[in-house]
């Protein structure tokens, strides 16, 4: 099996998927779901109910147990170990056998159909990795960023890949005048990114200088771990920075970028190459942007 996982989050938490080349379906994490309904942090103690429970719906005939398949899931000993999965019928059955509103939820958002334009862009982003197009972006360049943004949201938005001609603010920050951004975006292609302080320094940049009207962040998040790729062998593991630590060091990096300097530094690793890191990334950054 080809190791391709997605990240969704149900209340700022995890549910695990892995796709299944084979049957060409997705398999999703049980534990992930028994924590998310339980309101469970302790691993043991989410293993522990669902050991309990299987055996109880095992007795009562349940096809929940049945249904359960096994692949090896990260583990946290950072172990790949073998783990119990369900499929999407599976998880539905899995859910009803919970008490309360929160498992009514849950089941109203697993089985939600999605089309929005975060969505589809997300979708696109995905094969970004596996597309020749991702070798040809400039990297650290303004025309880069817009190629990337043009790929995610080409055929989504009207402006996709297009530098912003209006005004925009965000939480009462006032982002690079419209009129004077093709200079901005002059200045930061030509600062250096020699080191990890240099770029994330033109990253910050970048960001404060927003040049799209719509998709800034997810964009200029893949064209800061191409530029870290390209001169440091390195890329950012999004999953292990958490979004609103995130976020309020993103605010706080117009006036001082220590901070988020400190929380990518922490998170950068070597796999440059992994499919599984690159699908990562793109679940966590879209989430950085939910309800923002």
């Amino acid at each position: 099996m080809s190791a391709k996982i997605s990240i969704r989050f149900f209340d700022d938490r995890e549910v695990r998927a892995l796709w299944d080349e084979v049957n060409a379906k997705w398999w999703f994490s049980v534990l992930d779901i028994v924590a998310v309904l339980t309101n469970q942090n302790d691993y043991n103690k989410t293993r522990n109910y669902w050991k309990y429970l299987k055996a109880k719906l095992k007795k009562e005939g349940s096809q929940v147990v049945s249904a359960t398949t096994q692949f090896k899931f990260l583990a946290p000993d950072g172990k790949l170990r073998l783990a119990d999965m369900l499929d999407y019928n599976g998880i539905i059955t899995l859910g009803k056998n919970f008490p309360g509103t929160k498992a009514n939820r849950f089941i109203e958002w697993f089985t939600y159909s999605d089309e929005s334009i975060d969505s589809k862009s997300k979708t696109k982003a995905y094969a970004l990795f596996e597309s020749s197009f991702i070798h040809s972006i400039e990297v650290g360049t303004a025309k880069g960023l817009q190629q990337i943004h043009a790929y995610l949201f080409g055929g989504l938005y009207e402006f996709a890949g297009q530098i912003r001609q209006k005004n925009i603010s965000k939480g009462g920050f006032q982002f690079a005048v419209s009129r004077f951004l093709g200079d901005t975006l002059k200045q930061i292609e030509v600062m250096p990114e020699t080191t990890f302080d240099e770029i994330v320094a033109k990253y910050v940049e970048m960001n404060i200088a927003h040049p799209f009207m719509e998709g800034n962040g997810r964009s200029t998040r893949i064209w800061l771990d191409l530029i870290l790729k390209t001169n440091l062998k390195n890329c950012i593991d999004w999953s292990k920075i958490g979004k609103n630590e995130y976020m309020d060091a993103m605010v706080k990096s117009s006036v001082d970028s220590t901070v988020l300097k400190k929380l990518l530094k922490s998170a950068l690793t070597i796999e440059i190459d992994s499919r599984e890191m690159f699908m990562k990334g793109i679940d966590y950054s879209y989430y950085y942007e939910e309800n923002n």
